[in-house]
């Protein structure tokens, strides 16, 4: 009998103490996408842009951001709102491929976590925030969806690493049908 009850304790307490030692916390959705070029910087929230995408609405920040893109309102939340309709099991499949990782590596060096120290804590940020944003638009992906689905508070986005990879592509929709076409169709017959 007392064994049993000393068991019954010691099991309690190795429970509630796994808690606090091994509890992961999980992991935020970004809030904030902090835009770097050379040395300056401006950060806008994600649910402003959010909310600049879903209705055309926007802060005075947001406003002198997109101004400084030089293009229209609705081209740029066209390019937002521009949805991809991937089943998961074949953007898990895409994103893990070697095509999926050469892609992802040099991504990584335009969209990444605020300490990453190395292209492979980038890669898997970006690899998680594709699942993650598929299964938040239910099928379906956008950058806002991407966005939200980055696992860690803030995003950076280096604006001169995106320089240097625009200059070697002819047009970001050559990039875009590139790589969501021709792979998907190979994963989709193996």
């Amino acid at each position: 009998m007392k064994f049993s009850k000393y068991l019954i304790i010691k099991l309690f307490f190795i429970f509630i103490s796994s808690q606090f030692l091994f509890n992961v916390s999980k992991a935020n959705a970004a809030e904030e996408i902090k835009i770097t070029y050379s040395i300056f910087s401006r950060t806008i929230k994600v649910n402003s842009l959010k909310t600049f995408a879903q209705g055309g609405n926007s802060t005075k920040k947001l406003k002198r951001i997109l101004r400084a893109t030089g293009s229209k309102d609705k081209e740029i939340r066209s390019v937002l709102n521009k949805n991809f309709e991937i089943p998961i099991t074949i953007a898990s499949k895409l994103v893990n491929s070697e095509i999926g990782n050469v892609f992802l590596t040099r991504l990584s060096s335009v969209i990444h976590t605020p300490r990453a120290d190395d292209e492979k804590t980038g890669m898997l940020a970006l690899r998680a925030s594709v699942i993650q944003g598929i299964k938040i638009g239910n099928g379906k992906i956008n950058m806002i969806n991407f966005f939200e689905g980055y696992p860690t508070k803030t995003i950076i986005l280096d604006v001169n690493a995106l320089s240097k990879v625009m200059n070697k592509v002819e047009s970001i929709s050559e990039l875009l049908n590139f790589f969501t076409d021709s792979p998907i169709e190979k994963i989709k017959t193996n």
